[in-house]
Protein backbone atom coordinates (compact mmCIF):
# COMPACT_ATOMS: atom_id res chain seq x y z
CA UNK A 1 0.00 0.00 0.00
CA UNK A 2 1.83 3.36 -0.87
CA UNK A 3 1.79 6.00 1.49
CA UNK A 4 -1.36 7.45 2.45
CA UNK A 5 -0.29 10.49 4.02
CA UNK A 6 -2.12 13.88 2.48
CA UNK A 7 1.21 15.55 2.01
CA UNK A 8 3.67 14.44 -0.60
CA UNK A 9 7.82 14.30 0.58
CA UNK A 10 9.49 17.97 0.59
CA UNK A 11 12.32 18.04 -2.03
CA UNK A 12 14.30 20.16 -0.09
CA UNK A 13 14.23 18.28 3.48
CA UNK A 14 14.28 15.26 1.89
CA UNK A 15 17.73 16.05 0.42
CA UNK A 16 18.57 17.78 3.65
CA UNK A 17 17.77 13.94 5.19
CA UNK A 18 19.99 12.13 2.59
CA UNK A 19 23.46 12.36 3.55
CA UNK A 20 22.18 11.08 6.97
CA UNK A 21 19.79 8.25 5.11
CA UNK A 22 23.29 7.58 3.21
CA UNK A 23 25.28 7.47 6.68
CA UNK A 24 22.88 5.26 8.81
CA UNK A 25 21.83 3.15 5.74
CA UNK A 26 17.87 4.73 6.10
CA UNK A 27 17.41 4.45 2.49
CA UNK A 28 13.30 4.80 3.28
CA UNK A 29 14.00 7.97 5.42
CA UNK A 30 14.18 10.75 2.92
CA UNK A 31 10.40 9.36 1.63
CA UNK A 32 9.48 9.88 5.36
CA UNK A 33 11.16 12.75 6.91
CA UNK A 34 8.76 14.61 6.23
CA UNK A 35 6.14 12.76 8.38
CA UNK A 36 8.77 12.73 11.28
CA UNK A 37 9.20 16.10 11.07
CA UNK A 38 5.35 17.29 10.65
CA UNK A 39 4.23 14.73 13.75
CA UNK A 40 7.22 16.31 15.62
CA UNK A 41 6.67 19.68 15.16
CA UNK A 42 2.70 18.95 15.71
CA UNK A 43 2.84 17.55 19.05
CA UNK A 44 5.22 20.29 19.80
CA UNK A 45 2.69 22.72 18.96
CA UNK A 46 0.07 20.96 20.76
CA UNK A 47 2.46 21.19 24.22
CA UNK A 48 3.19 24.72 23.76
CA UNK A 49 -0.04 26.06 22.62
CA UNK A 50 -2.93 23.60 22.61
CA UNK A 51 -3.16 22.10 25.87
CA UNK A 52 -2.29 26.03 27.91
CA UNK A 53 -4.67 27.65 25.44
CA UNK A 54 -7.62 25.20 25.89
CA UNK A 55 -7.04 24.18 29.52
CA UNK A 56 -7.24 27.60 30.61
CA UNK A 57 -10.08 28.59 28.47
CA UNK A 58 -12.32 25.15 29.80
CA UNK A 59 -10.27 23.77 32.73
CA UNK A 60 -8.95 27.24 34.14
CA UNK A 61 -10.03 26.11 37.95
CA UNK A 62 -7.77 22.89 37.75
CA UNK A 63 -5.12 24.15 35.70
CA UNK A 64 -1.84 24.35 37.57
CA UNK A 65 -0.32 27.14 35.68
CA UNK A 66 1.85 28.16 38.43
CA UNK A 67 3.35 24.66 39.04
CA UNK A 68 6.41 23.82 36.75
CA UNK A 69 5.89 20.15 37.05
CA UNK A 70 2.39 19.84 37.78
CA UNK A 71 2.15 21.99 34.39
CA UNK A 72 4.90 19.65 32.17
CA UNK A 73 2.90 16.48 33.68
CA UNK A 74 -0.51 17.78 32.36
CA UNK A 75 -0.04 19.68 29.11
CA UNK A 76 2.28 15.79 28.56
CA UNK A 77 -0.69 13.89 29.38
CA UNK A 78 -3.15 16.25 26.77
CA UNK A 79 0.26 15.26 24.24
CA UNK A 80 -0.36 12.11 25.07
CA UNK A 81 -4.00 12.09 24.66
CA UNK A 82 -3.74 13.59 21.32
CA UNK A 83 -0.93 11.04 19.76
CA UNK A 84 -2.72 7.63 21.41
CA UNK A 85 -5.74 8.45 19.83
CA UNK A 86 -4.25 9.39 16.39
CA UNK A 87 -1.94 6.89 16.16
CA UNK A 88 -4.25 3.92 17.66
CA UNK A 89 -6.85 4.95 14.71
CA UNK A 90 -4.28 4.67 12.02
CA UNK A 91 -2.57 1.72 12.69
CA UNK A 92 -5.43 -0.48 13.26
CA UNK A 93 -6.74 1.21 9.48
CA UNK A 94 -3.66 0.26 8.11
CA UNK A 95 -3.66 -3.10 9.48
CA UNK A 96 -6.93 -3.72 7.94
CA UNK A 97 -6.84 -1.87 4.55
CA UNK A 98 -2.94 -2.54 3.67
CA UNK A 99 -3.29 -6.22 1.47
CA UNK A 100 0.14 -6.10 0.87
CA UNK A 101 1.16 -5.80 4.45
CA UNK A 102 -1.53 -8.66 5.20
CA UNK A 103 0.12 -11.09 2.74
CA UNK A 104 3.76 -10.37 3.73
CA UNK A 105 6.02 -13.89 4.38
CA UNK A 106 8.82 -14.34 6.58
CA UNK A 107 11.26 -11.91 4.08
CA UNK A 108 9.01 -9.81 3.68
CA UNK A 109 8.19 -8.95 7.63
CA UNK A 110 11.80 -8.44 7.87
CA UNK A 111 13.27 -6.99 4.33
CA UNK A 112 10.03 -5.89 2.87
CA UNK A 113 8.33 -2.07 3.02
CA UNK A 114 5.08 -0.72 2.58
CA UNK A 115 4.54 2.91 2.37
CA UNK A 116 1.78 2.99 4.84
CA UNK A 117 3.42 0.59 7.70
CA UNK A 118 6.44 3.50 6.51
CA UNK A 119 4.15 6.48 7.57
CA UNK A 120 2.91 4.57 11.14
CA UNK A 121 6.57 4.13 11.47
CA UNK A 122 7.69 8.20 10.91
CA UNK A 123 4.70 9.32 12.69
CA UNK A 124 5.62 7.28 15.63
CA UNK A 125 8.79 8.48 15.07
CA UNK A 126 7.95 11.99 15.59
CA UNK A 127 6.56 11.66 18.88
CA UNK A 128 9.03 9.67 20.36
CA UNK A 129 11.63 12.60 19.43
CA UNK A 130 9.15 15.31 21.06
CA UNK A 131 8.83 12.68 23.88
CA UNK A 132 12.66 12.23 23.92
CA UNK A 133 12.92 16.11 23.57
CA UNK A 134 10.40 17.00 26.84
CA UNK A 135 12.20 14.05 29.13
CA UNK A 136 15.55 15.40 28.70
CA UNK A 137 14.40 19.09 29.57
CA UNK A 138 12.35 17.99 32.61
CA UNK A 139 14.03 14.83 33.60
CA UNK A 140 14.01 16.21 37.07
CA UNK A 141 10.27 15.99 36.73
CA UNK A 142 9.83 12.88 34.60
CA UNK A 143 12.83 10.69 35.51
CA UNK A 144 15.26 7.98 34.25
CA UNK A 145 12.13 5.28 33.43
CA UNK A 146 10.27 7.44 31.01
CA UNK A 147 13.87 8.40 29.38
CA UNK A 148 14.33 5.00 28.77
CA UNK A 149 11.31 4.68 27.50
CA UNK A 150 11.57 7.24 25.29
CA UNK A 151 15.44 6.41 23.82
CA UNK A 152 14.44 2.56 23.59
CA UNK A 153 10.97 3.60 21.42
CA UNK A 154 12.70 6.10 19.66
CA UNK A 155 15.56 3.53 18.48
CA UNK A 156 13.32 0.35 17.45
CA UNK A 157 10.95 2.82 15.23
CA UNK A 158 13.86 4.72 13.39
CA UNK A 159 15.52 0.85 12.40
CA UNK A 160 12.41 0.88 10.60
CA UNK A 161 13.83 2.68 7.87
CA UNK A 162 16.40 0.83 7.27
CA UNK A 163 13.76 -1.07 6.32
CA UNK A 164 14.13 -3.20 8.74
CA UNK A 165 11.37 -4.93 10.41
CA UNK A 166 9.12 -2.20 8.78
CA UNK A 167 6.11 -5.13 9.24
CA UNK A 168 6.51 -4.59 12.50
CA UNK A 169 5.85 -1.12 13.23
CA UNK A 170 1.88 -1.19 13.32
CA UNK A 171 1.72 -4.54 15.31
CA UNK A 172 3.97 -2.58 17.95
CA UNK A 173 2.32 0.59 18.39
CA UNK A 174 -0.62 -1.22 19.27
CA UNK A 175 0.81 -1.03 22.76
CA UNK A 176 -0.57 2.59 22.76
CA UNK A 177 -4.36 1.36 22.60
CA UNK A 178 -3.98 1.38 26.70
CA UNK A 179 -2.74 5.56 27.08
CA UNK A 180 -5.89 7.14 26.15
CA UNK A 181 -7.93 5.08 28.59
CA UNK A 182 -4.43 5.88 31.32
CA UNK A 183 -4.90 9.99 30.35
CA UNK A 184 -8.50 9.84 30.78
CA UNK A 185 -8.27 8.34 34.25
CA UNK A 186 -5.51 10.78 35.06
CA UNK A 187 -7.98 13.83 34.12
CA UNK A 188 -10.69 12.26 36.22
CA UNK A 189 -8.38 12.69 39.43
CA UNK A 190 -7.12 16.31 38.17
CA UNK A 191 -11.07 17.39 37.65
CA UNK A 192 -12.44 15.92 40.74
CA UNK A 193 -14.55 12.87 39.13
CA UNK A 194 -12.63 10.51 41.31
CA UNK A 195 -15.40 8.25 42.15
CA UNK A 196 -17.83 9.17 39.27
CA UNK A 197 -18.96 6.16 37.15
CA UNK A 198 -16.98 7.89 33.99
CA UNK A 199 -13.89 7.14 36.07
CA UNK A 200 -14.94 3.21 37.15
CA UNK A 201 -15.84 2.44 33.61
CA UNK A 202 -12.60 3.84 32.00
CA UNK A 203 -10.70 2.45 34.93
CA UNK A 204 -12.02 -1.17 34.33
CA UNK A 205 -11.13 0.03 30.33
CA UNK A 206 -7.74 0.79 31.26
CA UNK A 207 -6.87 -2.35 33.46
CA UNK A 208 -7.85 -4.84 30.69
CA UNK A 209 -6.23 -2.81 27.73
CA UNK A 210 -2.95 -2.73 29.83
CA UNK A 211 -2.99 -6.43 30.36
CA UNK A 212 -4.30 -7.54 26.97
CA UNK A 213 -2.22 -4.96 24.64
CA UNK A 214 0.73 -4.54 26.37
CA UNK A 215 1.49 -7.80 28.28
CA UNK A 216 -0.53 -10.59 25.96
CA UNK A 217 -0.20 -9.00 22.56
CA UNK A 218 2.95 -6.97 23.16
CA UNK A 219 5.13 -10.19 24.78
CA UNK A 220 3.35 -12.59 22.14
CA UNK A 221 4.39 -10.93 19.44
CA UNK A 222 7.68 -9.95 20.53
CA UNK A 223 8.21 -13.72 20.85
CA UNK A 224 7.41 -13.65 17.40
CA UNK A 225 9.82 -11.09 16.26
CA UNK A 226 12.69 -12.74 17.90
CA UNK A 227 11.93 -15.80 15.92
CA UNK A 228 11.77 -13.80 12.49
CA UNK A 229 14.93 -12.33 13.68
CA UNK A 230 16.84 -15.36 14.75
CA UNK A 231 16.08 -16.92 10.95
CA UNK A 232 17.36 -13.27 9.64
CA UNK A 233 20.46 -13.95 11.24
CA UNK A 234 21.62 -17.10 9.85
CA UNK A 235 19.90 -16.89 6.10
CA UNK A 236 18.84 -14.15 3.42
CA UNK A 237 16.04 -14.07 1.24
CA UNK A 238 17.38 -16.07 -2.10
CA UNK A 239 18.32 -14.35 -5.95
CA UNK A 240 14.95 -16.42 -7.09
CA UNK A 241 13.29 -14.85 -4.48
CA UNK A 242 14.25 -11.55 -4.69
CA UNK A 243 14.07 -11.63 -8.51
CA UNK A 244 10.66 -12.96 -8.97
CA UNK A 245 9.96 -9.19 -7.46
CA UNK A 246 12.46 -7.37 -10.81
CA UNK A 247 11.43 -9.28 -13.14
CA UNK A 248 10.26 -6.22 -15.25
CA UNK A 249 12.14 -2.74 -15.68
CA UNK A 250 8.74 -1.24 -14.15
CA UNK A 251 8.94 -3.08 -10.85
CA UNK A 252 12.09 -1.26 -9.95
CA UNK A 253 10.60 1.72 -9.21
CA UNK A 254 7.05 0.49 -8.86
CA UNK A 255 5.82 1.86 -5.25
CA UNK A 256 3.77 -1.18 -4.17
CA UNK A 257 7.09 -3.72 -4.76
CA UNK A 258 7.16 -4.51 -1.31
CA UNK A 259 11.16 -5.50 -2.02
CA UNK A 260 11.87 -2.47 -3.74
CA UNK A 261 14.58 -1.88 -1.38
CA UNK A 262 15.67 -4.93 -0.72
CA UNK A 263 17.36 -5.92 -4.06
CA UNK A 264 20.77 -7.34 -2.37
CA UNK A 265 19.51 -8.32 0.80
CA UNK A 266 21.97 -9.97 3.65
CA UNK A 267 21.35 -11.63 6.75
CA UNK A 268 20.92 -9.02 9.25
CA UNK A 269 23.56 -8.13 11.37
CA UNK A 270 24.20 -9.43 14.62
CA UNK A 271 24.71 -6.46 16.05
CA UNK A 272 21.22 -4.84 14.67
CA UNK A 273 19.07 -7.69 15.94
CA UNK A 274 20.97 -7.50 19.62
CA UNK A 275 20.25 -3.92 19.53
CA UNK A 276 16.61 -3.94 18.41
CA UNK A 277 15.91 -6.98 21.34
CA UNK A 278 17.75 -5.11 23.84
CA UNK A 279 15.12 -2.15 22.93
CA UNK A 280 12.46 -4.06 22.92
CA UNK A 281 13.20 -5.97 26.39
CA UNK A 282 13.79 -2.49 27.52
CA UNK A 283 10.21 -1.66 26.80
CA UNK A 284 8.65 -4.84 27.67
CA UNK A 285 10.23 -4.51 31.10
CA UNK A 286 8.61 -1.58 31.67
CA UNK A 287 5.20 -2.91 30.97
CA UNK A 288 5.75 -5.50 32.93
CA UNK A 289 7.39 -3.33 36.35
CA UNK A 290 4.09 -0.80 35.70
CA UNK A 291 1.32 -3.31 35.74
CA UNK A 292 3.04 -4.91 39.19
CA UNK A 293 3.56 -1.31 40.49
CA UNK A 294 -0.19 -1.14 39.30
CA UNK A 295 -1.11 -4.26 41.23
CA UNK A 296 0.72 -3.17 44.08
CA UNK A 297 -1.12 0.40 44.35
CA UNK A 298 -4.57 -1.74 44.21
CA UNK A 299 -3.63 -4.23 47.19
CA UNK A 300 -1.82 -1.22 49.25
CA UNK A 301 -5.75 0.48 48.43
CA UNK A 302 -7.94 -2.30 48.94
CA UNK A 303 -6.47 -4.01 51.57
CA UNK A 304 -5.58 -1.53 54.51
CA UNK A 305 -2.19 -2.63 56.87
CA UNK A 306 -4.81 -2.83 59.93
CA UNK A 307 -6.89 -5.36 57.62
CA UNK A 308 -4.76 -7.50 56.57
CA UNK A 309 -4.47 -9.66 58.98
CA UNK A 310 -5.72 -13.56 58.58
CA UNK A 311 -9.38 -14.57 59.49
CA UNK A 312 -7.72 -16.79 62.10
CA UNK A 313 -5.28 -13.72 63.67
CA UNK A 314 -8.46 -11.93 63.67
CA UNK A 315 -10.70 -14.44 65.72
CA UNK A 316 -7.70 -14.80 67.86
CA UNK A 317 -7.40 -11.53 68.37
CA UNK A 318 -11.42 -10.89 69.65
CA UNK A 319 -11.07 -14.04 71.54
CA UNK A 320 -7.85 -13.06 73.70
CA UNK A 321 -9.73 -9.21 73.98
CA UNK A 322 -13.16 -10.92 74.96
CA UNK A 323 -11.49 -12.67 77.92
CA UNK A 324 -9.73 -10.18 78.86
CA UNK A 325 -12.62 -7.20 79.24
CA UNK A 326 -14.54 -9.96 81.33
CA UNK A 327 -11.72 -10.16 83.87
CA UNK A 328 -11.87 -6.63 83.99
CA UNK A 329 -15.36 -5.95 84.33
CA UNK A 330 -15.77 -8.58 86.82
CA UNK A 331 -12.74 -6.82 88.77
CA UNK A 332 -13.62 -3.44 88.94
CA UNK A 333 -17.82 -4.36 87.97
CA UNK A 334 -18.06 -2.07 86.13
CA UNK A 335 -20.51 -2.74 83.05
CA UNK A 336 -19.36 -3.51 79.79
CA UNK A 337 -19.20 -0.74 77.67
CA UNK A 338 -21.33 -0.73 74.23
CA UNK A 339 -19.42 -1.23 71.02
CA UNK A 340 -19.40 2.07 68.27
CA UNK A 341 -19.61 0.97 64.71
CA UNK A 342 -18.48 3.42 62.47
CA UNK A 343 -21.40 4.24 60.27
CA UNK A 344 -19.21 6.85 58.20
CA UNK A 345 -16.59 4.78 57.20
CA UNK A 346 -15.90 5.16 53.33
CA UNK A 347 -16.94 2.64 50.69
CA UNK A 348 -14.49 1.71 48.27
CA UNK A 349 -14.07 3.28 44.77
CA UNK A 350 -12.27 3.35 41.58
CA UNK A 351 -9.54 4.93 43.62
CA UNK A 352 -9.15 2.02 45.27
CA UNK A 353 -8.44 -0.08 41.85
CA UNK A 354 -6.28 2.49 39.34
CA UNK A 355 -2.95 4.31 40.90
CA UNK A 356 -3.25 7.91 40.03
CA UNK A 357 0.02 9.23 38.16
CA UNK A 358 2.17 10.24 41.67
CA UNK A 359 1.71 7.39 43.18
CA UNK A 360 3.39 5.51 40.27
CA UNK A 361 5.72 8.07 40.22
CA UNK A 362 8.89 5.46 40.02
CA UNK A 363 7.37 4.10 37.59
CA UNK A 364 5.04 6.28 35.51
CA UNK A 365 2.88 4.84 32.63
CA UNK A 366 2.89 6.35 29.29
Amino acid sequence: MRDPFPFPPIPALAKASQPWADRLSFPTLPLHVHEVVGAAAFYTFVHVVVSPVLSNLFFSKYYPKHSRSKKANWDTHVVSLVQSTLINALALWVMYADKERSAMDFEQRVWGYTGASGMIQALACGYFVWDLGVTLLNFDIFGFGLLAHAVSALVVYSFGFRPFLNFYSTTFILYELSTPFLNIHWFCDKLNMTGSRVQLYNGVALLVTFFCCRLIWGTWQSAVVYKDMWRAIHTAPTAEYIASYYNTTASIVDAENVMLFAANPEPVPKWLAGLYVASNLTLNTLNWYWFFKMVTAVRKRFVPKDETTTKKEKLETVASSAEKEKASTTATEQPKRPVTINRNRRTNSIEDFVPDNEELRDGTIQ
